[in-house]
């Protein structure tokens, strides 16, 4: 996979850059960015290509818009969709504030105003696109349409960087189209995020250790089957647990549980013990009469029940004390450590218990010489917003854990083994 350095000599040129800045904003007013680790994971690459000479042309999706522009107002699923809730002005905002360097927005995606600006863009300076996704064209099924795009995209730029780990497991024009039409590498986020990946499933030293969470199994059924070729445990919380817990005839009274996956679970539990893979489940759950966010407006906590005995009219919304131990006992005897998915229901302090332990034990385990790697998505989330339980301080995110992954779906597949079409393209 070819690096920024391998471009050559970048001064005076324009570096088309596919990042990610799929960034979460306050639902209260719908501008305000709530974490905006995204922005700055993409700055090493921003800086090194400033820092070369060139001209930046940034292009990055927010949410999910409609086909239009920033101004277009539809109706999709049923919902109307206002697109001026996803342009991407608090991105460019925020940015500004980060780089030493002038931060221009286009007024459009890939119209006259994009096209102005790139060609009058001079080195030193950033432009960014607005939202990729207001062009049908980027996430069409049809190579035509999309490769089209990609021929407006590369026509404003010398050279392209894949720089959006998060995005680069869809075969979309300005992920993978675009990469054809110049010459490309991979920025220094998507090089970091493979090699940390990468270190963890090949060859890993061990004892490695993979903890699951989440709502479903069945979003991680491709990960579970690959890791369990490669791990020498494997932890399982969240909402998964449930599922697990069924297919070994207990109880789960109301809590999540996918029946249509209990005999592949069962094929799971069967495969690690024929493998020597050690399997930790939970054998206590913090249980609830229903899920936090009722009429009342109260978590309805009702108390710890051992993992064989949850109450059939009960819930369970995080691993329980016992199982916590378990847990970071396990992680802290580890070399490497994977994790992905939330323990519990982590959003609500009563069920944040478990996530909060597990981030602790890996911050211990960091301490010690192990690899750790925080596969995206929510567990990253959980992370920035909880406090470490035993200091009641927020997590160190650079010395707590060897590495954060940005990209919660492209983590996922990277660790089920598949192909993401994104590095593909690099070579």
């Amino acid at each position: 996979m070819k690096t920024i350095d391998d471009l050559g000599d970048l001064k005076g040129k324009k570096v088309l850059v596919r990042a990610d800045f799929n960034v979460p904003l306050d639902k209260s007013d719908g501008t305000t960015i709530t974490d905006d680790g995204r922005i700055k994971a993409a700055l090493p690459t921003i800086n090194k290509l400033l820092d070369a000479g060139a001209a930046l042309i940034l292009m990055a999706h927010l949410g999910r818009p409609v086909p239009g522009d920033k101004t277009t107002v539809a109706q999709k699923d049923g919902k109307e969709v206002d697109n001026a809730k996803f342009s991407l002005e608090p991105v460019a905002k925020r940015l500004s504030e980060l780089v030493s360097a002038d931060v221009l927005l286009a007024d459009d995606t890939i119209g006259e105003d994009a096209k102005d600006s790139a060609a009058t863009l001079e080195p030193g300076q950033i432009l960014l696109l607005e939202n990729i996704r207001f062009d049908a064209r980027e996430t069409s099924k049809d190579d035509a349409q999309r490769e089209e795009l990609a021929k407006e995209l590369a026509g404003l730029a010398d050279v392209y960087v894949s720089d959006g780990f998060g995005v680069v497991h869809r075969k979309q024009a300005s992920v993978y189209d675009v990469a054809k039409e110049l010459p490309s590498a991979a920025g220094e986020l998507v090089f970091k995020e493979v090699a940390a990946l990468s270190k963890a499933t090949e060859n890993p030293e061990r004892p490695l250790t993979v903890v699951l969470g989440g709502s479903k199994v069945s979003d991680k059924l491709g990960v579970i089957a690959n890791l369990l070729k490669v791990a020498d445990a494997l932890c399982i919380g969240g909402g998964m647990t449930y599922t697990f817990l069924k297919a070994q005839g207990h109880e789960v009274g109301t809590s999540l549980l996918e029946e249509d996956q209990l005999e592949t679970v069962r094929g799971y539990i069967a495969e690690a013990d024929e493998r020597g893979v050690k399997l930790i489940l939970p054998t206590d759950v913090v249980v609830a009469r229903e899920f936090p966010g009722s009429e009342d407006g109260k978590d309805v906590l009702e108390g710890v029940f051992e993992a064989d005995s949850i109450p059939a009219d009960k819930m369970g919304l995080d691993i329980g004390p016992k199982s916590r131990e378990a847990f970071a006992a396990q992680v802290k005897e580890s070399k490497t450590v994977v994790w992905n998915g939330p323990a519990g229901v982590f959003e609500k302090e009563a069920y944040a218990g478990g996530t909060a332990a597990i981030a602790h034990a890996l911050t211990e385990a960091t301490a010690s010489g192990a690899f750790t790697i925080i596969g995206g998505g929510d567990s990253a989330a959980a992370v920035r917003v909880l406090k470490d339980p035993e200091t009641g301080k927020a997590f160190d995110e650079e010395k707590g854990f060897s590495h954060i992954s940005t990209g919660g779906g492209a983590s996922l597949e990277y660790l089920e083994g598949k192909s993401l079409p994104g590095l593909e393209v690099l070579g």
